[in-house]
């Protein structure tokens, strides 16, 4: 608080409160993509205009980067195998190891 941020409570759980609902929420969205329900420029107009995020889930993940979306969720997975929220993607992985990891390269769901 005396660094002007407010507190909430939270049990020890993987990524607190923040992260522990938006990395599953990103990654659920890659695994729509891999279904072939919908693209990632789709999902993130849906996203933008249908749920109010200033953002789209693909635009958020190569902001972050894909390399430290996968390791999130390399750590999660390998803690806790049984939770398949937690299930790491092989479109991501795939990614990663083209070097394609988001804005930070210039290329990831999209190309900057």
């Amino acid at each position: 608080q005396s660094l002007g941020k407010t507190t909430v409570p939270c049990k020890d759980t993987p990524g607190f409160v923040v992260n522990r609902l938006l990395v599953p929420f990103l990654f659920e969205a890659v695994r729509m993509v891999e279904r072939g329900d919908a693209t990632p420029q789709d999902v993130d107009v849906a996203m933008k205009l249908g749920a109010g995020h200033p953002m789209g889930p693909f635009e958020l993940f190569d902001y972050i980067g894909h390399d430290t979306m996968d390791l999130i969720m390399e750590g999660w997975s390998g803690r806790y195998p049984e939770e398949t929220l937690f299930r790491r993607s092989e479109a991501v992985m795939k990614l990663v190891a083209e070097g394609k990891l988001g804005k930070k390269t210039g290329e990831g769901f999209y190309k900057y």
